[in-house]
């Protein structure tokens, strides 16, 4: 009797599954959706960054020394307190949330913006603030050159969209390189103000401002923006005339793609670091230029359009 019950417990066991096959379905898409309550992922941060020293040596050494990245207080200006009394905006860089997404084809969608909206429920952009104490070349020997010193910035970060796109990239020969993708980068930003010391030419930039095209100067409007960023300028696409308002409300755009491909032109390098721009779009102005302790004036560049630019990158 002992050996049939083993059996029949044995046999109960086996069957279960099967008995059971009738109610179990693999889960589609929808039904994972439902399962996890929510697609993607929202990442909430505030941060202060401080590094020592950064360092690329080759032979000789390119540092960077004293970095900070933070809120707008991170930088030393009037303006950026005077920005700062006028929002709460502080040291943090903070208010920032991280939208992560991918999407049904395999990209992954990064979007960057603001926690907080404004009195019409528009996003506050979100404000930072960098300062380097030095940029320097040193040789072995002792040998030093100051390129570049106390430089201050801040300003605000409207959008930064990030998307790493699963199509393969294609090389010189119009093939497809198996397993590559394509790092899409499109940012919209303010420097409002900047200042630093060129050492080693004796120059020195005071109250440089980087802002959109729109800001002042000649201003391209509604119809200028859609011929830079459109490729129908009649018909803009959604993502086109979100570029279009952001340029309109004031910001800098930069467009780039960043993979793995060939060299440019008659090169003979593969498996490259590729940059190419698709569009950089903004004004330029610098409130003071000084050489030899002297103010001699102000520069402005007015509408710099940087397109069709390529970029290839590798050692040698």
């Amino acid at each position: 009797m002992k050996g049939l019950k083993k059996l029949a417990l044995a046999t109960a066991v086996a069957a279960a599954p099967f008995a059971a096959q009738a109610e179990l379905q693999a889960m589609d898409d929808s039904m994972m959706g439902n399962v996890t309550g929510q697609a993607g992922v929202t990442i909430e941060l505030e941060t202060e960054v401080a590094i020592g020293q950064f360092t690329y040596t080759d032979e000789g050494t390119f540092a960077v020394k004293d970095i900070a990245l933070g809120g707008a207080l991170a930088s030393s200006s009037q303006s950026a307190a005077d920005y700062a009394a006028a929002t709460g905006a502080g040291a943090l860089l903070d208010q920032l949330k991280i939208d992560i997404d991918i999407a049904d084809d395999g990209d992954a969608v990064i979007h960057v913006g603001s926690l907080q909206t404004d009195g019409s429920g528009n996003p506050v952009p979100i404000d930072w603030g960098f300062t380097a104490g030095s940029m320097e070349l040193n040789g072995n020997g002792g040998e030093n050159t100051v390129l570049v010193s106390n430089m201050d910035a801040w300003g605000l970060l409207g959008a930064l969209d990030i998307r790493v796109d699963t199509d393969n990239v294609t090389d010189g020969a119009g093939n497809e390189m198996a397993g590559t993708g394509t790092l899409n980068l499109d940012a919209a930003f303010t420097v409002n103000e900047m200042s630093f010391d060129v050492d080693f030419l004796g120059v020195g930039v005071r109250g440089m401002t980087i802002n959109s095209s729109e800001s002042g100067g000649e201003v391209l409007g509604a119809a200028g923006l859609a011929a830079v960023f459109a490729e129908d300028p009649t018909a803009p696409t959604a993502e086109e005339q979100r570029k279009i308002g952001l340029a309109q409300a004031g910001f800098a755009i930069i467009g780039l793609d960043i993979y793995k491909g060939d060299g440019l032109g008659a090169s003979t390098a593969t498996n490259v670091l590729r940059v190419d721009v698709d569009d950089v779009l903004m004004d330029i102005n610098v409130a003071e230029t000084v050489i030899g302790g002297a103010n001699i004036g102000t520069i402005g560049i007015d509408n710099l359009h940087i397109s069709n630019t390529k970029l290839a990158v590798y050692g040698k």
